[in-house]
């Protein structure tokens, strides 16, 4: 395990409401580190780009990720949420990455937005 799949397991998968959960490089729409057994497609990696492009499009229309289309609740500049019935996806922009997490209905909500967030002021705090 490399240090940012460290960080990702200690941050957000330990917490027991995050699912799964990835890092995506900005700069190049590369994957940086993920959860264990989770990859997200180029298509899906795309899909997280491009949701902050048109953020007030992204609430309106919603995102797709993994064949799953989620209502977004929240899409701004720094922060996507979307919801599927009890599951969802939280997607948080720093400078230099996006931090994608996914949860699922006995999860925490709430819990994993913290989490993500967290880690993502972690990351502003490192300019990253």
């Amino acid at each position: 395990m490399n240090q940012l799949q460290s960080l990702l397991h200690d941050s957000l998968i330990a917490t027991g409401h995050v699912k799964n959960c990835a890092i995506i490089r900005r700069k190049d729409t590369t994957l940086r580190a993920s959860s264990v057994g989770f990859t997200p497609s180029i298509d899906n990696m795309y899909a997280v780009v491009n949701a902050f492009v048109d953020p007030a499009g992204t609430r309106k229309e919603g995102l797709k990720f993994e064949d799953t289309s989620y209502e977004c609740v929240r899409a701004d500049k720094f922060s996507l949420y979307g919801k599927n019935n009890n599951s969802g996806i939280v997607v948080v922009k720093t400078a230099t990455l996006f931090i994608v997490a996914l949860y699922s209905p006995e999860m925490s909500p709430s819990v994993c937005v913290e989490s993500v967030e967290k880690l993502a002021d972690y990351f502003r705090e490192k300019a990253k």
